[in-house]
């Protein structure tokens, strides 16, 4: 019986070992042929659009010549729009984390709440440019403006970062709180002090994800009133614009073959733009992760 039993354990022992050598084969190559595609992609856009980078490029509007096209305006709408989206997404998002976290009593309406947010952050961005169309554009009348579409991002955002902050919130040890309360601090001197600190790291990972989604979208602003062709600087939030993915788009779309190296041009800029961004939210976590 014992040596049945031990042939019986040695064969499950390299059934697992099989199975598990199998899976571990499937997610190397999956993994390679992704690095692969992903390279191919950059020495594509690469190769076909960095000649076309020159201060010209960044100093010129979008014009009908691929040779004078240049991507100012896009550029500066969407740090316009960002400008509008990322303050306003972030105070509501972690406001609304710190509430359902910290303040808000277990109920049948908080778990409701929760639920549509979770669920809010599946629902595609369109839907949110719909929204966006009806309350920002129509009813409170703000018409084809950076402030209309940054907060249209807002709402796409948003429930992302709750989320993520709650998550973040969710993690700070509660050593840290009692220690808090046991030096005579009140429960929002807790919050504001020891908790968001220590969340930071968290929130900053979450939002700065959110908000790379954000910059990248193109049918919610399409759908608020962005233009596709804008050969002027907004004047401020009020004002009419255009982003980058836009503009992008605007150049592939074109028949031109020469559209098609400024528009790998303009994905350059806007990589280097979502690799400036990603670099400061690791600044910021790596000097939070090293307090706490």
């Amino acid at each position: 019986m014992k040596l049945i039993d031990k042939q019986s354990v040695s064969k499950n022992m390299g059934k697992r070992l099989a199975v598990n050598n199998l899976f571990k084969g499937i997610f190397v190559v999956a993994i390679l042929f992704t690095l692969v595609v992903l390279a191919v992609l950059l020495y594509r856009i690469f190769t076909q659009g960095f000649s076309f980078i020159s201060f010209d490029f960044f100093q010129n509007f979008a014009s009908r010549k691929p040779e004078q096209s240049g991507i100012k305006a896009a550029l500066v709408g969407s740090l316009w729009v960002m400008g509008v989206t990322i303050p306003i997404a972030l105070i509501l998002a972690v406001g609304t984390a710190i509430y359902l976290e910290e303040y808000a009593k277990k109920s049948k309406l908080n778990a409701f709440i929760q639920t549509n947010i979770s669920n809010l952050a599946g629902v595609p961005s369109i839907v949110f440019g719909l929204l966006g169309l009806t309350v920002f554009v129509r009813f409170f009348d703000l018409g084809r403006s950076i402030l209309a579409g940054g907060l249209t991002m807002a709402l796409l955002v948003l429930p992302v970062i709750v989320v993520a902050s709650q998550e973040a919130i969710r993690s700070v040890p509660k050593d840290l709180r009692e220690a808090s309360y046991g030096m005579g601090a009140t429960k929002w001197q807790t919050i504001l002090r020891v908790v968001l600190p220590a969340a930071i790291p968290g929130i900053i990972t979450g939002s700065i994800l959110a908000f790379s989604r954000a910059i990248g979208e193109t049918a919610p602003l399409l759908v608020v009133g962005a233009f596709a062709f804008v050969n002027y600087l907004p004047e401020n939030v009020m004002s009419t614009f255009t982003v980058m993915p836009i503009q992008i788009y605007n150049w592939a779309a074109r028949p031109q073959p020469e559209f098609q190296d400024v528009a790998a041009a303009g994905i350059i800029i806007l990589f280097i733009f979502l690799i400036v961004m990603n670099s400061v939210a690791v600044l910021i976590r790596n000097k939070f992760q090293k307090r706490y």
